[in-house]
Parts: structure tokens; sequence; C-alpha cells
């Protein structure tokens, strides 16, 4: 079995707002990808995130609470059908700090790229009904971001842009295009 390369595994991680409604997340497949997160870095190896699983028989707690596509002011994204049905929520046991929010990136990062390893993909989701999201799922932690999580269902491109240009992801006859700088 041929493995991909750690740059095609960043390249190929994007952030994707659709998902293949005909697949479903099963739940050993959640827990592969918060198996990493023991084995990450921990700023100040303070260690304060707990995670969430949210399969598809509770997604209807998360859905309405989440926004996607917050650039893309035309369009109410995910589009109908592509939902995303599987989540994971990062939580804190302590306030928001800057070593947290360290934590919660390597963290991020590492559990979308896990994903990406086994054929599925994310996105990482800071607009969010915070304290709707809390009572829903019956969190004891502050939520601090979501990650939505499944077989994507849409075309993802990058696209060179210079310093100064507009950064600003667009869509064009069906696919994303996301602008980054050279």
């Amino acid at each position: 079995k041929r493995t991909m390369t750690f740059a095609k595994l960043v390249a190929k991680n994007r952030s994707y707002r659709g998902y293949d409604n005909s697949f479903t997340v099963r739940e050993d497949q959640l827990r592969r990808i918060m198996e990493v997160v023991p084995a990450c870095p921990s700023a100040r190896n303070q260690q304060v995130l707990r995670l969430r699983p949210v399969l598809a028989a509770e997604a209807d707690k998360v859905l309405p609470h989440i926004r996607l596509g917050g650039a893309l002011r035309d369009m109410k994204l995910p589009l109908p059908g592509t939902e995303p049905r599987a989540f994971i929520v990062i939580c804190s046991t302590v306030p928001d700090s800057h070593y947290v929010s360290v934590d919660l990136g390597i963290v991020a990062q590492s559990m979308l790229l896990q994903a990406t390893e086994m054929g599925l993909g994310g996105i990482c989701i800071g607009a969010f009904d915070h304290a709707e999201i809390k009572e829903a799922l019956n969190l004891p932690h502050d939520p601090l971001l979501v990650l939505a999580i499944g077989r994507p269902a849409e075309r993802i491109e990058l696209v060179e842009c210079g310093e100064g240009d507009s950064l600003t992801y667009y869509r064009e006859e069906g696919v994303h295009y996301v602008p980054k700088i050279r």
C-alpha cells in the first residue's frame, strides 16, 4: 500500500463545507481521529482540552447552531443534502488563553490530518452558538471549536495570490476556490 507524503496530506486537508450524506461516519472512525490527541504537544503540558464526539444520531443537536461559508453571503451552506452528520466538539477545562489557543490549533489540525489520511475530510467551525451547543450536548465545559467530519462532496482548488490580494474564498461552477499567498 502506497502512503501519502506529508506535503500531499497537508495539501489534501481542506475546509470542506459539503459532505456525502450516503456515507455515515462510524464511531470507531471518530475514535481513531480523536486518538491522535494524547500524542499531540501541549503548551506547558497543561492538557486541558476535552473532546465530545457527535455521531449522526445526535447531529441535529449541532446543525442548527453552526454557520459555514461566512464569506459566501449569497449562499446558505451547507447546501441541502450535504450537511455534516458527524462532529467533534473541542472544549477546555479552563478559560480560553493564549496557551489554550495554541493547543486548540495543534489538536484540530492533527485530527483533521488524521481524518484526511483515512479518506475523510472536515472543517474547523468557530462560528457557532456556544451556549446552545453546550446545552444541547450537556457539556460540562465550554466548547471552543467544532470539527465537522465526513466524506467530502465538493471540489476545492487553491489559487495562488500575492501579498495584498483578496484572500476571500469564492465559488464558480461548483468549485470552491481558496486564495493562498505564494
